[in-house]
């Protein structure tokens, strides 16, 4: 049965550093709803209530765009392997983009992947567990290293004219200031 919490527990870190991938969830009022899975080492637990995340390049920015409107986000895990859980954690997030203040002290905290682009800072309100016993097994086998290699090939410059392209605005039209905010004009 679902258990809720005010803040993130030692044993909810536990879980959480065990996993290899974490789903995203936002929408503004009009917005298509976007899901979108993420892996690599890209998420911390600053804190019982403060999370970030590192938000690589890739094929939209869907997430960014949402949160600038209706900072609302769910970021969900669940046991693939083991006892079945499913973990939630809701809050309010903050885009993070290159050029801002906060980039510097966040991004350190995280290894150095190319293509990195934004940093969430998610202010939790609200976690909750349920079963998740019809969640499949699966086995991990490990990382996959496409898309690093594909943003390594791209270099910063192209990364720059990619983003230009391809990540200022939502599937709705919504934008995301990636190049304003990103200390880099193309």
């Amino acid at each position: 049965m679902a258990q809720r919490y005010k803040e993130i527990s030692k044993t909810h870190i536990e879980f959480i550093t065990q996993q290899k991938v974490f789903f995203i969830g936002t929408a503004t009022a009009e917005s298509r709803v976007n899901v979108s899975p993420k892996g690599m080492d890209s998420f911390r637990v600053l804190g019982a209530t403060r999370v970030v995340w590192l938000n690589v390049t890739g094929s939209g920015n869907e997430s960014s765009a949402h949160v600038q409107q209706d900072s609302r986000m769910t970021i969900m895990f669940c046991a693939f392997e083991g006892q079945p859980l499913i973990l939630r954690l809701y809050g309010r997030a903050k885009v993070v983009h290159k050029g801002d203040s906060e980039w510097p002290e966040l991004c350190v905290l995280f290894p150095p992947l190319p293509g990195a682009r934004q940093i969430f800072d998610v202010t939790i309100d609200l976690v909750q567990t349920s079963c998740g016993m019809a969640v499949p097994y699966l086995s991990y086998v490990g990382d996959r290293k496409l898309l690093n290699e594909w943003a390594d090939r791209k270099g910063e410059e192209g990364l720059s004219r990619y983003r230009a392209e391809k990540n200022q605005v939502s599937l709705d039209g919504i934008p995301t200031h990636i190049v304003s905010k990103s200390g880099r004009l193309t």
